[in-house]
């Protein structure tokens, strides 16, 4: 016997360390260090043994051995040989005799894809949706993309801000003060910031709430709304990006253009402020700028994030700029004259008219004098020379000329004269006062609340310029919340504060000359920013040209996340990489953004962008709602500070904006987004994202499943809920399925105008356990049938012993709470004789009899393979033969045939059969005024036959034809209650029906049939060669009068109540001699309900 100790036990766990294999693994659970566990694999042995257990091992860590050290797993304890063994003093309280540690093989595991290693490896590698599916699982394994490892400040903080500072803070702003007003130029700046920053909380959440790769806010709302939505917001957002690069870079060259250098960069015409003129500027400096950014992006993202910080530093350097100015303004304010003629309103006349030297040529005198010479003032020239001039005098002066400061600076309060608005139309100087647009500022475009709200909003959405590098970033989760929010805090602050200081500095007037035509085309914050306006100008200038930069950078990752989602196959040569960058993507959005470009006006851009900007924040904003509302399970952001309410709040302010902005563009983009909704529905977007849209439907499914009472529906709300039964057949030779009665399917599909559901069910026979791998298979062919059918509803495949257990299983377990299958659909079986059947005469009746007492409606389709497809447009007549009232299931089932195209050019028939004592003119004059109220349009017919003839039919145990002829009378009754229970006469005559035959003896049993079946023919009885004989003179009347209908409904005979053979073969072949000849026939049986009424 080997003895362990202590030091032994250490050697040996070295040993084990040095001898790891990869394979197997041991478990040792063992609380009590004292004990000593030995494992004798190799025999005795007088040094330490190989199959001692180390006291760390006890303690409940895993340890590696060999594979030839693990012990047989099927019970075999001898390896080599030898035997496991254990001492005495090894045993432990729960051990009676013998405390044997296991070592488990690990490989034993390893033979399904569900190993833990496996499924980590999967779970890590995986960058999918939320959860990997197994059609993603199955894809082949592509190399990882090499990822930039940005952190917050680099990968989304400076970014975001980047783009956030665009061309508006510096060339638009002041502009929108002078127009809107201090006021309301505060409250659009807070409506649209607030509007980023509850965006930003929801995609906070979002982001935090798992993994986000490549493809950011397209990622986020595509996994929390689905493909559909996801696309479609995707699509729009990467426009909205595209073209906003096409703004900045236009901005730009505006800023060159106009106030850098005017004069230099002209290429053609004599004046860049004429609209074509600067717009043809735009559109050439804009393409070789384009080129330059994009080359820049496709050298890498690393490249543009080295030289981003440049540009952002030229941004922020002019920000300080411009507060210095401000301080500076409070005691020493720049001076920047303008020239203003009369009051109420102020002209302010443009520094080109005074050859840009207002402090000499700004004069109310006619003449000036220049050394000796003296010469007209251009002044008094510009504005007297015209006949509708009001503000000379007649004795050659112009009155109240003056020059005043356009920055008198926070030394001279401007702030309560800006705080009103000054909105004006095209050519105004104020509302409703015309100017002269030779000599003064006037508007160049009607303004409005709403059209600056959309003006301004492109400078706010810069904030999903982080996101969209999620792909790049070390930790989306923790990056995308702490910088997006950062980002937004500051550029509002930093909004807010420039409103409140250019209001407070600089001149009215001067807010409202849009592009600086009085003071000789400066920018008026670059005249306000100490120490020189170069810095503006150079800062301006970085400042749209990094935003663009940053565009086009993010613009197509974010096209090459929703072409890898393969949601658009035209988009799939899209999803390619190359060295790490979306190089077909890039391409795509230099084209799309040099489009942008050549529309040159930067005003129609700003509308055009904001609307799909706002509506993905709006979508983000929904999803986080959505998510938060319906408590998904998987819904566990780690950032806490948000919620519901704050979201629908984003939702709302996003629409809001939309419209307030521009209805029309508005309207354009949510066509443009449905489009493409419309379009990945229709091509089938397979994706299992786990959406927070099927989680509402699920939700909704529950609540309306809560609310669908488990009692019968009143007659008004039922239609036909489906449950047919379809055989499969199996192929051995390719080991494939398909179906016996695929027009079966068409049937169903015609009767979809009932808007019940369908359940396609098929029955597999055989024990579950070896039957269970064909269960799917069978299950996607019945649901691809359905599609194929256009028949919007569910498979349904059971595996059990028998074909009838299965078929009832079905009828009495199908459905949920209230919304179960009323209506059993089941084909005759046309070889019913053969022994090899799979529907023999048995089954087929124990399933109308279980149906029956499951109170479900029947329907059989004879001849099935005779019915139409979808396309076979049928014109003749649809013929009822109505022998027994069945709740009106003949008439609904006709009137719902009649509403699919197939069947609407047919007339209905309605043929009833009376007996030779009724009075038929009567019944006939009866039902035709049912059929009227009923708002069914049937031609009546009336056949006199024996009670012989329909002996089949009656001892039905519903309303008999006397019953049925005292209906057609009562209905003519006018009682108000009735009018409000229409329930109340037909329920009342089925309860008497049913107690009268409750109380009947075996007569009204069917018992037509012999005793024995091989004795069949030769003891067919007088009764049964009677009933025979009259089912053949029925089926010569029903052929008689409908041998030309293209469908003919009956109701289908009762059961046998005996339960044999004998009984079933009697039946079934009653009723193929009743419908014998008869091409195309649906025999129906009734719930005992009502299923029609004739009252609102």
């Amino acid at each position: 016997m080997a003895i362990s100790s202590d030091n032994s036990e250490q050697q040996q766990e070295m040993s084990t360390l040095s001898n790891r294999s990869p394979h197997h693994v041991s478990f040792i659970d063992d609380q009590h260090q004292q004990r000593q566990t030995t494992v004798n694999i190799d025999g005795p042995s007088s040094g330490p043994r190989q199959g001692s257990i180390s006291a760390g091992e006890k303690s409940g860590r895993f340890f590696v051995v060999k594979p030839s050290d693990v012990p047989d797993i099927n019970g075999n304890d001898k390896v080599n040989g030898s035997n496991i063994a254990t001492t005495e003093s090894e045993k432990t309280p729960l051990q009676k005799e013998a405390d044997i540690s296991v070592k488990f093989n690990e490989s034993i595991f390893e033979e399904t894809d569900f190993a833990a290693r496996n499924v980590l490896d999967q779970l890590y590698n995986y960058k999918g949706g939320i959860v990997p599916n197994a059609a993603e699982a199955e894809k082949p394994s592509t190399a990882r993309q090499s990822s930039a490892n940005l952190g917050t400040i680099f990968g989304v903080y400076l970014p975001c801000v980047q783009n956030i500072f665009g061309v508006i803070v510096f060339i638009r702003l002041f502009w929108l003060i002078g127009i809107a007003g201090v006021l309301q130029t505060l409250l659009i700046v807070i409506m649209c910031s607030s509007c980023t920053l509850l965006t930003a909380i929801s995609m906070a959440a979002i982001a935090t709430n798992g993994i986000v790769p490549a493809g950011g806010a397209y990622f986020m709302i595509s996994r929390s709304l689905g493909p559909e939505f996801g696309g479609a917001v995707g699509i729009l957002f990467y426009l909205g990006n595209t073209f906003a690069a096409s703004m900045y870079i236009v901005g730009a060259i505006e800023i060159v253009v106009k106030y850098m250098c005017p004069e230099t960069c002209r290429l053609f015409g004599n004046d860049v402020e004429i609209p074509s003129v600067a717009f043809n500027h735009y559109r050439i400096y804009g393409t070789i700028l384009l080129l330059m950014i994009g080359a820049c992006v496709l050298i890498g993202i690393k490249f543009v994030t080295k030289i981003a910080p440049l540009s952002l530093f030229a941004v922020l350097l002019s920000l300080l700029c411009i507060y210095a100015g401000v301080i500076k303004s409070s005691f020493s304010p720049p001076d920047l004259p303008i020239c203003l003629v009369g009051s109420n309103p102020s002209h302010l006349i443009k520094s080109s008219v005074l050859n840009n030297d207002v402090m000499t040529y700004c004069r109310p005198d006619k003449w000036c004098y220049e050394g000796n010479k003296t010469k007209l003032c251009p002044l008094y020239s510009s504005i007297c020379n015209k006949s509708t001039n009001t503000l000379c005098s007649k004795n050659d002066y112009i009155e109240n000329v003056r020059i005043e400061q356009g920055i008198p600076g926070l030394k001279n309060w401007q702030l309560s004269e800006n705080l009103i608005s000054h909105y004006r139309r095209e050519g105004e100087i104020e509302r409703d006062i015309r100017g002269d647009s030779s000599f003064e500022v006037v508007a160049q475009e009607i303004t409005t609340f709403l059209i600056l709200v959309g003006i301004y909003f492109p400078s706010v959405t810069g904030i999903m310029a982080g996101s969209n590098r999620s792909g790049d970033l070390r930790d989306p989760s923790r990056s995308i919340p702490r910088g997006t929010i950062a980002a937004i805090i500051t550029t509002s602050i930093i909004y807010l504060s420039n409103v409140i200081f250019l209001a407070s500095c600089t001149h009215s007037s001067l807010l409202r000359d849009k592009f600086g035509d009085s003071i000789n085309k400066q920018l008026v914050v670059a005249a306000l920013a100490w120490p020189n306006k170069w810095v503006i100008m150079i800062g301006a200038f970085c400042s749209t040209v990094g935003a663009g930069l940053q565009t086009l950078t993010g613009a197509p990752r974010l096209l090459q996340a929703v072409a890898k989602d393969d949601l658009i196959p035209i988009l799939s040569p899209f999803a390619k990489s190359y060295r790490g960058e979306p190089v077909p993507a890039l391409f795509l959005t230099l084209f799309i953004c040099e489009c942008g470009i050549l529309i040159a006006d930067l005003d129609k851009l700003t509308a055009l962008l904001s609307m799909f900007f706002l509506l993905c924040y709006g979508f983000v904003n929904l999803a986080c709602a959505l998510q938060t509302i319906l408590k998904a399970p998987s819904w566990r952001p780690r950032f806490r500070f948000y919620h519901w309410i704050l979201s629908l709040m984003g939702v709302l302010l996003c629409i809001s904006i939309m419209f307030i902005a521009s209805w029309y563009f508005a309207l354009v983009a949510m066509v443009i987004a449905i489009v493409i909704y419309k379009f990945i529905e229709y091509k089938g977007a397979e994706k299992e994202w786990g959406d927070g849209i099927r989680g509402l439907s699920m939700s909704a499914a529950r609540y309306a499943l809560f609310r669908v009472d488990e009692a019968p529906p009143h007659t008004k709300n039922w239609r036909p809920q489906l449950l047919a039964f379809l055989n499969v057949q199996r192929n051995d030779e390719d080991e494939s399925y398909a179906l016996r009665h695929p027009r079966l399917l068409n049937f169903l599909y015609q009767l979809k105008a009932g808007q019940g559901f369908v359940v396609a069910a098929s029955i597999l026979e055989g024990d579950y356990l070896d039957k269970y791998q064909f269960i799917e298979p069978i299950r996607l062919l019945l649901k691809a049938s359905l599609t194929q059918a256009k028949v919007q509803g569910f498979a349904e495949v059971l595996a059990t012993k028998d074909a009838e257990d299965g078929i009832s299983a079905l009828i009495q377990t199908e459905g949920l709470g209230g919304l179960k299958p009323n209506t059993i659909v089941i084909c005759w079986p046309v070889n019913w004789k053969k022994d090899y059947e799979a529907y023999t005469a048995d089954s087929f009746i124990r399933t109308i009899a279980i149906a029956e007492a499951r109170r479900c409606a029947v329907i059989v389709p004879k001849n099935i393979n005779n019915f139409p497809d979808s396309k076979e447009i049928q014109d003749g007549t649809i013929d009822i033969w109505w022998i027994i009232h069945d709740g009106g299931l003949l008439f609904l089932i006709a009137f719902l045939l009649k509403r699919n195209k197939v069947w609407s050019r047919c007339r209905i028939r309605l043929f009833t059969v009376a007996q030779l004592e009724d009075n038929s003119v009567e019944m006939k004059k009866d039902l035709e005024q049912y059929m009227y109220q009923l708002r069914i349009e049937a031609e009546v017919n009336v056949v006199e036959m024996d009670n012989q003839e329909i002996s089949a039919y009656a001892y039905e145990r519903t309303l008999k034809l006397a019953e049925r002829v005292q209906l057609l009378k009562d209905l003519k009754l006018h009682d108000k209650e009735l009018q409000l229970q229409p329930q109340i006469l037909m329920e009342s005559l089925l309860n008497n029906q049913r107690q009268s035959i409750d109380g009947s003896d075996d007569q009204y049993h069917y018992t037509f049939t012999p005793h024995q079946l091989e004795n069949l023919k030769k003891s067919v009885g007088e009764s049964s060669m009677r009933k025979m004989h009259s089912a053949v003179r029925l089926n010569q009347q029903i052929r008689d009068r409908s041998h030309d209908a293209k469908l003919v409904l009956i109701n289908l005979p009762p059961p046998p109540s005996q339960q044999t053979s004998l009984a079933a073969f009697s039946y079934m072949e009653y009723v193929d001699a009743l419908t014998e000849g008869l091409h195309r026939l649906l025999l129906m049986r009734g719930s005992g309900r009502e299923v029609i009424t004739i009252f609102s």
